[in-house]
């Protein structure tokens, strides 16, 4: 029912926007009607059967004018009446004085013009709602539901609910997020990750909604159906973020009320000097400042694209100007700057231990973790075979390690330290001290009260991890730490290795949200990298928090302000440049508005501007800030294309 009722809201809201779409529509074929009888009349004013002031002529523009004029008065109307201020009562002034002094050509061209720069508006606004419903467009509206005696039914992808078991084949989008059951395929994810090379997939791996089926049948599990899915939460964050204004919207939402009346006093000043009221009918018309409104919208809506296209998705588009001005960034290192993939190296039993026993107890307490080194001894686990026993009452605590029952005997899986505040000794197994500069991660393992030895493990930093802490320094990322819960040595390796300016090793969550604050205090804008759920304090204190592969991650959506849905570092050094490039772009938009309308006034006051081109300039002004902006879309384009 929940389901059904969501499926409803995506409709209603693709309802709107055709809605918008037929609006708009209207309004361009009333533009193109109005401006077609413009061009007649002026065909009658210089024709051999009509002249030039002719009733014939004089009517044609006359019609013209209302059909054009109307919509911007009627707004300026409303708007007044609703005590809100937008710059339609310029134009709307200079078309009525305009029709007023019976020059029906001049408020013609005023509205044409006009009314296409607010096309132009409101076209970039259904562009953006469009990149979205064809996000919403990537899920099948039917699913293949294979039933308990495994023969299909299609159903409505709408009445999915977890647990249920759906068939994918070749050439088919997944309708839902899941986990592959039977199959071998592979699977375009670009539209989630933003990766552009396929990723295959077998049984156990995770698949999202809306990704696309290449070239095997896969059967999968629903674990996410609907707005739940990985999808539903990009469609959201994309909303979320065109909804919000970054500091210098806010500026000019509120000097904007001062607009209009120091531009009516200009006019009424040039209007009592010159005794002309074609230069007052001008300064309103150039005046109307659709080129400072659209300055910001365009070029945000634009890095929303190009951000979004390449898997980074920001919440808040005031997050993405925070990114342009960093100084310090604090990377979480398992899983972020390492692949998160622990392998088991080393079994050191104590004395009277058989290294089966040792892997057996660590696994079979390791079941319930989803950190990576349960992952990894599970994994060794199932290659050697061992049957492992359900446990009971898990208990995990972070950046120390995990108690469980088995077979009514409590076992220990963690560092040394978490051992002694259990008051278990050590002293029967050799030390590991003497392998840690080999980058070695150490588990200790104790059952029954005594220490069963220890295993070590190992990670490895991501291929393109140092490649974009360089990227990083070179763009004035003065400070890069790293923080770990692992010991010194390994820490000291892998920071090494990336190029790091400091780190900080065996740290708590509670250490890591310290360093954060004390790296704040210091001056410093930080950026907090992490994936999302040890880290999600630390990622809540930071300046801006960045969850790293949140792909799937509810935590890591949740808890930071931009989500990277790979585990692609380079995306880091183009969230930056993206930044900056963002706020150069509005800088350019604005300037150049604001020496459009100073030049634009100057030149009505001084008589050189006719009202009609005046009208034709600002058109042409407001073209100029739309495509300077969209040249924003393409930016980044080399990592889009895996370069």
């Amino acid at each position: 029912m929940v389901h059904q009722h969501l499926h409803l809201k995506d409709d209603i809201a693709a309802a709107h926007t055709h809605g918008k779409q037929i609006r708009v529509s209207a309004a361009l074929l009333g533009t193109l009607a109005g401006g077609m009888l413009l061009i007649t009349s002026g065909i009658a004013a210089r024709g051999f059967l009509y002249g030039s002031g002719s009733f014939q002529a004089d009517f044609l523009a006359m019609a013209g004018a209302m059909l054009l004029g109307a919509p911007i008065v009627l707004h300026a109307i409303k708007s007044f009446i609703k005590k809100e201020m937008h710059m339609d009562e310029l134009a709307a002034l200079a078309i009525l004085a305009a029709f007023a002094n019976k020059e029906y050509v001049a408020a013609g061209t005023v509205g044409f013009f006009m009314l296409l720069s607010e096309l132009i508006e409101s076209r970039t606004a259904l562009g953006a709602r469009a990149s979205i419903e064809s996000l919403i467009k990537l899920t099948p509206t039917r699913a293949n539901l294979i039933g308990a005696d495994g023969t299909e039914t299609e159903v409505k992808v709408a009445n999915l609910k977890t647990g249920d078991s759906v068939r994918v084949r070749p050439g088919d989008n997944i309708p839902a997020d899941g986990e592959v059951a039977k199959g071998l395929s592979s699977v375009n994810e670009a539209t989630i990750t933003g990766e552009s090379l396929p990723a295959d997939k077998v049984p156990g791996m995770q698949v999202f909604a809306g990704t696309s089926n290449i070239t095997g049948a896969l059967d999968i599990t629903v674990t996410k159906a609907g707005s739940d899915t990985t999808l539903g939460k990009v469609q959201s964050l994309i909303m979320q973020a065109e909804q919000t204004k970054i500091p210098i919207m806010r500026i000019i939402d509120t000097y904007v009320k001062w607009y209009t009346p120091t531009v009516l006093m200009i006019a009424g000043i040039v209007w009592f000097f010159t005794q002309e009221v074609d230069r007052a009918i001008t300064i309103l018309v150039i005046s109307c400042p659709c080129a400072l409104i659209l300055a910001t919208p365009t070029a945000m809506v634009a890095a929303i694209s190009a951000s979004a296209r390449l898997g980074v998705l920001i919440k808040n588009v005031a997050d993405l100007e925070i990114a342009g001005k960093v100084t310090a960034m604090v990377f979480d290192k398992t899983g972020t700057v390492t692949t998160g993939r622990l392998y088991v190296t080393k079994l050191t039993p104590a004395e009277g231990v058989e290294p089966a026993e040792l892997l057996a107890a660590a696994a079979s307490a390791e079941q319930m973790s989803k950190h990576p080194a349960a992952r990894a001894l599970r994994e060794v686990a199932k290659e050697a075979n061992l049957s492992l026993p359900e446990t009971q009452h898990f208990e995990e605590t972070p950046g120390k390690g995990v108690t469980a029952i088995v077979h009514s005997i409590k076992i220990l899986v963690g560092r040394d330290t978490f051992l002694n505040e259990n008051n278990i000794a050590l002293g029967n197994v050799s030390d590991p001290n003497l392998h840690e500069e080999q980058g070695f991660s150490t588990l200790y393992v104790a059952k029954d009260g005594k220490c069963l030895g220890w295993i070590g493990l190992q990670d490895k930093t991501r291929p393109q991890a140092r490649h974009a802490i360089e990227s990083l320094r070179d763009i004035g990322v003065k400070r890069i730490t790293m923080l770990t819960g692992d010991r010194n040595e390994v820490a000291s390796r892998v920071a090494a290795e990336l190029g790091c300016t400091d780190f900080k090793a065996q740290c708590l969550p509670q250490d890591k949200l310290a360093i954060v604050e004390q790296i704040k205090a210091e001056g410093h804008t930080v950026v907090v990298v992490g994936d999302g759920i040890n880290d999600a304090p630390a990622l809540a204190a930071g300046d801006l928090g960045i969850a790293m592969g949140a792909a799937g991650s509810d935590v890591a959506i949740n808890s930071a302000s931009i989500a990277l849905m790979s585990d692609d570092l380079k995306r880091l050094p183009f969230l930056i440049m993206l930044s900056r490039k963002t706020r150069g772009l509005i800088n350019q938009n604005l300037g150049f508005g604001m020496l459009f309308i100073t030049m634009g006034v100057a030149a009505a006051t001084a008589g050189w501007l006719e009202t009609m081109f005046a009208a034709f300039l600002h058109f042409a002004g407001s073209l100029i800030v739309v495509f300077n902006s969209a040249r924003l879309v393409r930016f980044g384009e080399e990592l889009d294309h895996g370069k």
